[in-house]
């Protein structure tokens, strides 16, 4: 039995506008607070995940199920569309200025850290992290993406985002532990 992305996926592959608006619906948030999170402005978010969405639907019949949500394909647009917005732009991202709201409600070591550092330090800090550690966290513990599907939208290996992962917390932990001791 097919799930209903499946059924909608291949009803917009034949040019069904409701099907890729069901789609845009189920996903924009995510792709939207990804985004800004990375660009850190509400104009260029929203411009860059309009741009996300067209290039999605005019690339739709290239699109092929690999065992991955949809999302993943929508994810490596936004994070090849927020490269290409830097490359132009030049611009830094004030991930300080984000509202807590776009960072999500987790439950686990996320809370355990907001509470022990304060969201405002973290988000301090994970600007100065190299942009696929700022993916791969993102997706990880905001999104709350798996491996898999961190790999698949980023074109890395499990292994490389496992590693990814690693280093990123070290070097946030680092960054944290060197503020509180100074």
């Amino acid at each position: 039995m097919r799930s209903e992305e499946e059924i909608l996926i291949n009803k917009a592959k034949n040019s069904d506008h409701t099907a890729f608006r069901a789609l845009y619906d189920l996903y924009v948030t995510q792709i939207y607070r990804f985004v800004f999170l990375k660009v850190g402005q509400k104009q260029d978010a929203e411009d860059i995940t309009q741009h996300v969405f067209v290039s999605a639907w005019e690339n739709i019949s290239s699109y092929e199920h690999r065992g991955f949500p949809f999302s993943s394909w929508l994810y490596r647009i936004a994070s090849n569309a927020t490269i290409d917005h830097f490359r132009t732009h030049r611009h830094t991202i004030d991930i300080e200025t984000i509202p807590e709201e776009y960072l999500g409600n987790e439950d686990g070591e996320e809370s355990t850290i907001d509470t022990a550092l304060g969201i405002e330090t973290i988000k301090a800090k994970l600007k100065q992290l190299e942009p696929d550690q700022q993916n791969v966290l993102i997706m990880k513990f905001v999104e709350d993406k798996s491996n898999k599907e961190i790999a698949e939208a980023l074109q890395k290996t499990e292994g490389a985002i496992r590693v990814i992962q690693h280093r990123a917390l070290k070097q946030l932990k680092t960054l944290i532990d060197a503020r509180t001791h100074n």
